[in-house]
Formats: structure tokens, sequence, C-alpha cells
């Protein structure tokens, strides 16, 4: 009997945008440097240390005259991530991922400045081959179905490697200015670098839908040799390398940071600050292949690999609004709540690669010949509520705890078990640790309860999240 049914890997990976898909407050890590890690991910107006840089730099003006910090972290996030459909159930290979940090920071009169170097992601999914979910799609020709297909139509995708990542990492030089005995300004100027690495199949019939707009777009020179090839299996695209802290595409680019910090009373202070979407060059490589795979007539696929270049085009880090207010009604309590609103909507709206054959007369009549597809994303912006509270119990040692609440950016229609990016709670704890002569140490540990959510398309995806972050700073 025949039926409505749309391809699982065709829906799935339809949207399947190689990037942070661990993430916590959608591509954003939910907190940087160990204290505002430990604290819920607030620290727009309480000194953070070092790790100003990546949230308010007008911080850096809680620095005291003629200090010098030398600062190193690491951060280890650790996801869990599955995926289940008609009671097929694939688990990410994806659960580990260290992102280091180092820092100097010294203050100079009323000027506080530095530069640090952050490694701010290191992220993606690992389903390997043979995939379950994976496994399987319909051909373009289905398409003309209208969706009315039986199990008959099935065809077999590559059971290739499917894996995504992303690397994105920052050169950091900030400066905050007193401008009075209570107000202080920051700002940074960010060097930005990214990169990518994709192993994805798209199914003929997800593929033939984006040739007609639906769920994205195909164009390029190559687009009508393409239609020539008659029925499509699958299309395959790859680019990637062994390296565990850099893909095979990279771009690099910049950012800036603007950061005001106020102090109402002794014991209230409030801050504000303002990250600007980067500007990062198109992540590219010449190490790239597209496949494509059409029935050879007795049953079985013929495979058409063409080698070149791709280019991901327009890969941004969104600009970032937040404000936030500390009160330390005494010596021992420190409580802090930030808000941050992510404009995803801006950088979101779709993924896009270029592909373009090499001269190579291996590529035939392709050489030279481009594609570009585009698949809809289109995210909503992100507000995220961030607490903390911190008991100094010692001279020596300080207990901290929070909690952060984020609304979730992917829409279900776009949700896929590549970018499961759908993880709204994080609670966090953690301790700092003076150790005499200038040394100090902090850490933090933050569990994000599991998030079930399910797609328009009918697959069920399960993540959560256990990460921790660590910090040691020398003050001279």
């Amino acid at each position: 009997m025949k039926k409505r049914h749309f391809s699982i890997v065709a829906m799935a990976i339809m949207c399947a945008v190689p990037a942070v898909a661990q993430a916590t407050n959608g591509m954003n890590l939910e907190g940087y440097g160990a204290k505002a890690h430990a604290l819920g991910g607030t620290g727009m107006a309480y000194d953070t240390g070092n790790s100003a840089v990546m949230i308010n730099p007008a911080t850096l003006a809680f620095m005291d005259e003629g200090v010098q910090r030398v600062g190193i972290g690491l951060r280890g996030l650790h996801p869990h991530v599955s995926s289940e459909y008609a009671g097929r159930i694939t688990t990410s290979g994806g659960d580990s991922y260290y992102m280091p940090s180092i820092s100097y920071m010294r203050r100079d009169g009323k000027i506080s400045w530095g530069v640090a170097l952050l490694a701010q992601g290191g992220m993606g999914t690992e389903y390997g081959e043979s995939s379950p979910l994976f496994s399987m799609g319909l051909p373009a020709s289905a398409y003309g179905a209208g969706g009315e297909v039986s199990a008959e139509d099935y065809v077999m995708l590559s059971g290739e490697d499917i894996r995504s990542e992303v690397s994105m990492g920052r050169v950091m030089f900030p400066a905050a200015y007193d401008i009075s005995e209570r107000t202080s300004l920051g700002w940074s100027l960010d060097l930005v670098w990214a990169s990518m690495d994709v192993l994805m199949d798209v199914d003929g019939y997800t593929f033939a839908g984006f040739t007609q707009g639906v769920g994205g777009t195909v164009n390029g020179s190559m687009a009508p040799l393409l239609a020539g090839m008659g029925d499509v299996n699958y299309a395959r695209f790859a680019f990637s390398n062994d390296n565990e802290f850099t893909g095979e595409a990279d771009g690099y680019g910049w950012g800036v940071k603007a950061g005001i910090m106020h102090k109402l009373t002794d014991q209230v202070t409030i801050g504000v600050s303002y990250h600007s979407q980067t500007h990062i060059t198109d992540l590219e490589t010449s190490r790239a292949s597209v496949a494509f795979a059409v029935p050879d007539g007795d049953g079985g696929p013929t495979v058409r690999t063409l080698n070149g270049t791709v280019t991901v085009k327009d890969f941004e880090w969104p600009e970032t609004m937040a404000a936030g207010i500390a009160i330390a009604p005494d010596d021992r309590w420190l409580f802090a709540l930030d808000l941050k609103l992510l404009n995803w909507s801006a950088v979101m709206k779709d993924f896009t690669m270029e592909f373009t054959a090499s001269d190579d007369a291996s590529n035939g009549m392709f050489a030279g010949q481009d594609v570009t597809v585009s698949m809809d994303q289109e995210w909503d912006d992100q507000l995220v509520i961030a607490l903390g509270a911190q008991y100094r119990a010692s001279n020596l040692l300080s207990l901290r705890a929070g909690a952060n609440f984020g609304s979730n950016p992917v829409p279900e229609t776009f949700l896929n078990p590549l970018f499961p990016a759908v993880v709204t709670t994080h609670y966090s704890c953690g301790f700092g640790c003076r150790l005499g002569e200038g040394h100090t140490i902090g850490g933090a540990i933050v569990f994000a309860p599991d998030v079930t959510e399910t797609s328009a398309q009918g697959v069920r995806i399960e993540h959560g999240q256990t990460n921790w972050s660590f910090n040691y700073s020398y003050t001279l």
C-alpha cells in the first residue's frame, strides 16, 4: 500500500548546517571563563578576570593599579545526542571537545589593556559509516510522485562517514578606561578565524526539492548538466581533514565589542555590552568533492565524483546585546543577573555552499562548472536569562552556583540530527581558590538536562550536555 511519506534522510539533512551541532545557547557557549561559567554565564557587572574580554570588556577596570595578570584555561564540552525514527536510533560519537585559552592583562593608570587568544568553538556530530538514520533515501524521481511512495522506492545512500565540525577562535585586543570613579568604558578588536568539515549525503528527493525552491535552492552553470543526468539517488558533499583543531575549509575576519560598567552604589553595579556580528571571509578549500549517484540500469548506482573547490558563503557569528546587574550586599555574597539577546535571524537564514569543479580532465564535461546549493535555516532570535550567586567561604575559597535559561532558536521545520542546537537550560556550580603569592585557580561544571524535540518530519532528537571549565591565573 502506498502512502504519503517523506524520506527520513532527506528531511534530516535538509538543513544540515555543519556547524556547532552540540551547541548551548544556539551556537554560543553558555559561559566563558570558570568564574562566569560557574555563575550561570553572567558577567556584565562584576569582575570576571581576564575572561571579561569575551563578556564585557569594561569590567577589566576592576583590576588594581599596576597589576599584571596572566591566565590560561581549558573548556570541555561533552554532549550526548541521539536521534530516533521508526524505531531506529543513531547516537552521535562526537562527545568530547576541548577549547583552550591564554591571556595577558594589565592596568596602567586609568587604562586596563591586554591580549587574549581563545578557541571559541570546536564541536560537531560524528555519525560514522553505515549509520541507520543516514543509510537510505528517495531518488529524485520520487519528487514527481508528490510524496506518494512505497518502501520499494527507497535507495541506498553512500554508506560513508557522516560528520560535521566547526572550529572558531579569536585573538582579542581589549582595553578599558575609567571615565570616573564609578563609570568605565571598554572595547575590544577581535581577529576571528573559522573552519569547517562536512561529510554529508543529500538524497535525490531533497535535491530535487531544492531545484524547485522547496527547502533551499540550486543554481549555477552545473545545474542544467545535473538535470541532464536523469534520476539522481543522492548527492554527497565532502571536505574534511584529520586535524582535531581546524577544519578543511577556513576563513578569517574581524569583530568588535563595546561595553560600559557603572557602580550605582558600593553594593550595586550595572553593565551593558554589545558584540558586533563578525565579518569573516567565505570559508574555502580546494580539496573538496561532490559525488552524484545515478541508477545504472542493473539495479545498482553509478557514482560520478567531481573534485574541486568548495566555498561556504556568509558564515558569521551573530551580534549579541546584553545587560546585567551585580549585587554584593556584604563581603561574602555576590548575586548576578544578565539578560542577553542573540540576533540569530540575521546570520542563520540559510546555509550556502558553492562548488566549482576543477579544470582537471577527470571532471569531463563538468570541468570548470559550478553549482551553488542553499539550504533554508530561518533561525529565530534568542533570549537568554542567566543567574549566579557566589559565597566567599573564607579568604581563600569562594563557592559558586548559577543557572542559564534560553529560548530554542531552531524552528521545528528545520530541526535535524546534524544540527540539534536545542538545549535551553543549564545548571552550574564551581569554585575559586587563592593559592597564595598571586596564584589563583577556578573550576566549573555545568549540567544541561536532556531536551527532546520532534522535527516536522517525525525525527525524535534527544540532546543533553555535561560541560566543565578550568582556569589558572597568576597576578604580579
